[in-house]
């Protein structure tokens, strides 16, 4: 198996996944539609409570982070995992295919998808649901785009430990719903216990909220939502190329 990274070969491992992507419309839907639902349902919620508006604003913008970061993380790993299962994987492995052209073609075409999916989730939001943001509101494409990103990222990484797809989703309690917990949605930062802070900040999706907050409360790109931007994308390259590091481990 070559170790040296082929700009031919992952695009069309790219193209590859793509086209299984655009044959399974259940995926699609879920990558594409399910975050502007979800959002239109946290709207219609809020529609009438007092002071509904301002807290739409405020849940819609983390959402439009953490919604990503989710669905990819579960999209990305059950689909490497059902490469494992099916055999094409460990087929893959044993043609000139290098593990970076392989991890790297599937995070090109998750990362279209996730595109995608923040593109109609934040347009959606913003100009159909109301949302307000002191700034503009493709820089919270940016950032949607970025967390997803990380969510395939994660879940390519986290798909070397799994024998299952039942395994691979079961990895889901232990990296996502922490870091959605933790991450500023539910508590602000500076409200948590000096304990849960230290947990928080050493999360990505800490950063990731901390960008949008940013958006949300100023009319241009501050240093602050680059800074913590940038953090989200460190953790997103570490995490491919742990996920590059494991991947014999699972080939026999």
């Amino acid at each position: 198996m070559s170790t040296v990274l082929n700009p031919t070969i992952t695009g069309a491992t790219t193209v590859r996944v793509l086209r299984q992507l655009r044959a399974d419309p259940r995926t699609i839907a879920m990558i594409v539609v399910v975050p502007t639902l979800l959002l239109t349902l946290m709207y219609f919620l809020y529609d009438d409570a007092p002071g509904g508006p301002q807290l739409f604003d405020r849940v819609a913008l983390v959402l439009l982070g953490v919604l990503p970061f989710a669905l990819m993380f579960i999209v990305t790993s059950i689909a490497m995992q059902r490469e494992r299962a099916s055999g094409t994987l460990e087929r893959l492995l044993t043609t000139p295919l290098a593990k970076a052209d392989l991890l790297f073609g599937y995070a090109a075409a998750f990362s279209a998808a996730a595109t995608a999916q923040a593109v109609v989730a934040t347009t959606v939001a913003a100009y159909l649901l109301g949302m307000d943001t002191a700034g503009s509101v493709w820089l919270v494409v940016l950032i949607a785009v970025v967390d997803a990103w990380l969510g395939v990222a994660l879940g390519l990484l986290c798909s070397a430990f799994a024998r299952t797809e039942f395994q691979a989703v079961q990895f889901m309690p232990v990296i996502v719903v922490p870091q959605i917990f933790l991450c500023g949605l539910l508590v602000p930062h500076d409200a948590m216990p000096g304990w849960l802070q230290a947990i928080a900040d050493v999360l990505p999706m800490t950063y990731a909220v901390k960008a949008l907050q940013e958006v949300g409360a100023h009319a241009d790109a501050t240093g602050t939502m680059w800074a913590s931007l940038a953090v989200v994308v460190g953790f997103a390259v570490v995490g491919l190329a742990l996920a590059a590091a494991t991947l014999p481990r699972r080939v026999a």
